[in-house]
């Protein structure tokens, strides 16, 4: 399942984007980092309990 590994990483490179933002007191960069992270991670998260986890074939 590409979806699940797709959204995986779009919330891992917002995370550190999140990071860097509360580094340099971005406050506009922190909330739409942060709204990302939670709206691709409830997906990443919901997509696995959903589908599973993607299997090496």
């Amino acid at each position: 399942m590409l979806l699940v590994i797709i959204f995986g990483l779009v919330t891992i490179l917002c995370l550190f984007s999140l990071v860097r933002s509360l580094k340099e007191k971005n406050f506009l960069g922190v909330l739409f980092s942060f709204g990302t992270v939670a709206v691709f991670g409830w997906f990443t998260v919901m997509t696995v309990i959903q589908s599973g986890y993607p299997v090496a074939h």
